[in-house]
C-alpha cells in the first residue's frame, strides 16, 4: 500500500510519539485525521505544523473507549474524504500501579482506553475497510505484554489484551485487512524521569541507547507501505530490551 493519498486515523497524535507518527506519515503526503480528547492546544499545533507544510488533516475529538464517538469519527472522516484506509491505535494511559495499591478504578480506566478503545476503532475503522476490500490496521502495543512489569501489572495486563486482539482481528477481518502490532521499548521517557533512571534503563538495553519517536513511526511506515503480506505478527522496537 502507497502511503500517498491515503486517510490514516492515528488516536492520542497530539503529541509525543502519536504526534511524531502523524507528521511522519503526513510527510509521506498520507491525509492525516489527528485524534485527542484533552490536548486540544496539541493537537492544533500538530494541524498547523502538517497545514504549514503542504499536508492536509483534520481533527477529530473524543474518548477512544466509547463507542459512539468512533462511530461520530467514522461519519466525519467519510463525509470529509470518503474513504479510511489506515487505523492506527496509539491512545494509551500509563503510570505506575504497585500492586497494593491497584484500584477498581485503576483497572477500569486502563482496559477502557488501552484495551476496549482499541478493540472499537478495529470495529467501527475496520468494518468499513472489510466494506471496500482494503485497509490496514496498527496497533502500538508494549514490550510490557511479555515482560510484565510488577509495578504496572493493569497496565501490562491491557496491553498483552492489544497483542490478543491484534491476533484474532488478523484473522477475523481477513484477506481484505491487515492487522499488525508495534510493540516499543524505551523510546521517549516519562517527562518526570530522572538521570539515575535513564542511565539504569540505557544499562539494561543491549544497544545502550534510548529509542526515539521516529523509530516508532518508521514501523509504523514500514507495516503500511513495507509489505502486504504481514499480518497477525508484532515488531518490537526496543533496542534488544526484550531480550534481557
Amino acid at each position: 500500500m502507497e502511503i500517498a493519498g491515503k486517510v490514516i486515523l492515528i488516536t492520542g497524535s497530539a503529541h509525543r510519539v502519536g504526534r511524531t507518527i502523524a507528521l511522519t506519515l503526513a510527510e509521506k503526503k498520507a491525509r492525516i485525521v489527528i485524534h485527542y480528547n484533552t490536548r486540544e492546544n496539541e493537537a492544533k499545533e500538530t494541524l498547523q505544523t502538517i497545514l504549514n507544510n503542504g499536508g492536509e488533516a483534520i481533527i477529530v475529538h473524543g474518548n477512544v473507549s466509547k463507542k459512539q464517538d468512533w462511530i461520530k469519527w467514522k461519519s466525519y472522516i467519510l463525509k470529509k474524504w470518503g474513504t479510511i484506509d489506515v487505523l492506527v491505535n496509539n491512545a494509551a494511559i500509563f503510570y505506575k500501579t504497585p500492586v497494593f495499591d491497584i484500584s477498581e478504578d485503576d483497572w477500569d480506566k486502563f482496559l477502557d482506553i488501552n484495551l476496549k478503545g482499541v478493540f472499537w476503532g478495529c470495529q467501527i475503522m475496520g468494518q468499513e475497510m472489510f466494506r471496500k476490500g482494503s485497509g490496514k490496521i496498527i496497533n502500538i502495543t508494549d514490550v510490557s505484554a511479555d515482560t510484565i512489569w510488577p509495578s504496572y501489572i493493569p497496565y501490562c495486563v491491557s496491553k498483552a489484551g492489544v497483542v490478543a486482539l491484534t491476533k484474532g482481528l488478523a484473522k477475523a477481518l481477513a484477506p481484505h485487512v491487515m492487522v499488525n502490532a508495534v510493540a516499543p521499548g524505551t523510546v521517549l521517557l516519562a517527562e518526570e524521569h530522572d538521570e539515575e533512571e535513564e542511565n539504569a534503563l540505557i544499562k539494561r538495553t543491549p544497544l545502550k541507547c534510548i529509542g526515539s519517536a521516529e523509530d516508532i513511526a518508521s514501523a509504523v511506515s514500514f507495516l503500511i507501505e513495507g509489505s502486504d503480506y504481514i499480518t497477525g505478527t508484532t515488531i518490537k522496537v526496543d533496542g534488544g530490551r526484550s531480550l534481557t
